[in-house]
């Protein structure tokens, strides 16, 4: 075979390698794009990300195997690296966590790459006890792979099929390797291998299945003598990889720059998916505790201002407050003016005031009426009534925020009618009087109604 690195080095010019250095390059600035806390709960991804930039702009390669306890995935490492820096355990299961080792003997390096490198990571067995963690680890590696490396020892078994469909849908090239290929008398080789090219049918092309004896077992010579005696002796074989190797050093001499390529392009893709999904995630979350806080903090404002209309003018404020809050949330900065605005459009928008405003205008009346007196008599219905319109115009406002500051193809009144009609009133109103009834511990001053709040 010829030697990889004589070709002409086209390398870090190729079209599909460039987009896929700007597509890591443009994932990891949204990243960076997030905020302190974002940031903070994405460090998982942006570590990633991070990792994969390094490894597309190096150059690096990396071969993961996978493969059941004991099937001899540790003597394959040795026997491709060519010493041993994997321990061999006939007992299985030693590989605690994924771990990689460069293959500084196979000769090849990416073209136009000086610091290109293969690394061949090993994983833990896919039928340890208790590996849920581990399999969420080993799927995390494979995304990450460039070349798939499956080792069995014998025809497939329940665990390792399901284990070899689920890597074939990560969509990366993958090699079956029938080890222990020594252990089998002719015609039992010849039925596993055909049992196992039948399995592979539509997960594995034919082509990508070699048959090795990574740690071959030792055999017996005889001997004959000068003197026409015959003694016997033990010897270890050689492993025998030669295939394997081929087979891995022809596809990388083929693909090898593409496959790292396509690899970074496909994990961009699915981390930009997932720090998308995250982010909306995360700040529906941080909105939603907003919006309940500002909603509880108003009814409570609203409820116990003695002064008439003071209240009223109180929630506004907590109103404008909160759209200013919200679109720090979502990445925007509303000033008050704007915040101020934002709120009376939706107040107004679907009939809130009937539901909600209405009834503050009342109780704030009554308030002036009895100059303050009805505080009491008003604070629960008037605080709960203030509280659900600001929970809805929050709801309203969330809407419009995740869409960068901007309604679509809806209007602010079907955006408040959907959220009246999907909203569960009398939960949100019980769950604003309990917060009422918290804060402002009304059983204290119970023996106070005759004289009024605050000992008027």
């Amino acid at each position: 075979m010829s030697n990889p690195t004589a070709q002409s080095e086209p390398s870090v010019e190729d079209p599909n390698y460039v987009e896929a250095v700007k597509s890591v390059e443009s994932t990891l600035s949204k990243l960076r794009g997030c905020s302190d806390s974002e940031r903070e709960q994405l460090q998982k991804e942006l570590s990633g990300l991070t990792e994969m930039y390094d490894k597309v702009t190096n150059g690096r390669v990396e071969i993961v195997i996978f493969g059941e306890i004991s099937t001899g995935k540790s003597a394959m490492i040795n026997a491709l690296i060519g010493r041993a820096v994997a321990e061999v355990d006939i007992q299985g299961g030693w590989t605690k966590e994924v771990w990689g080792t460069e293959w500084d003997g196979s000769g090849y390096r990416i073209p136009g790459f000086q610091s290109s490198e293969i690394v061949v990571v090993d994983t833990p067995g896919i039928n340890e006890v208790g590996g849920q963690d581990r399999a969420e680890l080993a799927e995390t590696t494979a995304r990450r792979a460039d070349l798939i490396l499956f080792v069995t020892d014998s025809d497939l078994n329940e665990t390792e099929y399901a284990a070899l469909v689920e890597l074939a849908a990560v969509q990366k090239p993958m090699i079956l390797v029938f080890n222990k290929c020594d252990l089998y008398n002719d015609e039992d080789l010849a039925k596993v291998t055909d049992l196992l090219k039948g399995r592979l049918e539509g997960l594995i092309p034919a082509e990508h299945f070699v048959r090795t004896s990574a740690d071959p077992r030792e055999i017996e010579y005889v001997i004959e003598k000068e003197d026409g005696s015959t003694e016997s002796e033990w010897r270890k074989p050689e492993p025998d990889v030669g295939e394997l190797k081929s087979l891995i050093l022809t596809t990388l001499e083929k693909e090898g720059l593409g496959l790292i390529a396509l690899n970074a392009a496909m994990y961009a893709a699915d981390k930009s998916d997932k720090i998308a999904s995250m982010r909306i995630k995360m700040r529906n979350t941080r909105a939603d505790q907003v919006i309940w806080s500002m909603a509880a903090t108003k009814a409570v404002v609203v409820a116990a201002n003695p002064l008439p209309f003071f209240d009223v003018i109180g929630g506004y404020t907590i109103d404008a407050l909160m759209m200013v809050t919200l679109s720090k949330v979502y990445g925007l900065e509303f000033n008050m003016s704007q915040a101020r605005g934002l709120s009376k459009t939706l107040a107004a928008a679907g009939g809130v005031y009937a539901l909600g405003e209405l009834a503050n205008y009342g109780s704030s009346l009554f308030k002036g009426m009895t100059f303050g007196l009805g505080t009491v008599l008003t604070m629960i219905p008037q605080g709960a009534a203030a509280g659900f319109t600001s929970y809805v115009i929050g709801q309203a406002a969330k809407r419009y925020f995740e869409q960068g500051g901007s309604w679509g193809s809806d209007s602010p009144k079907s955006v408040v009618q959907d959220i009246l009609n999907s909203t569960d009133r009398d939960s949100v109103v019980s769950h604003l009087k309990s917060a009422i009834s918290e804060k402002l511990n009304l059983n204290r001053h119970a023996d106070d109604e005759k004289k009024g709040w605050f000992g008027w």
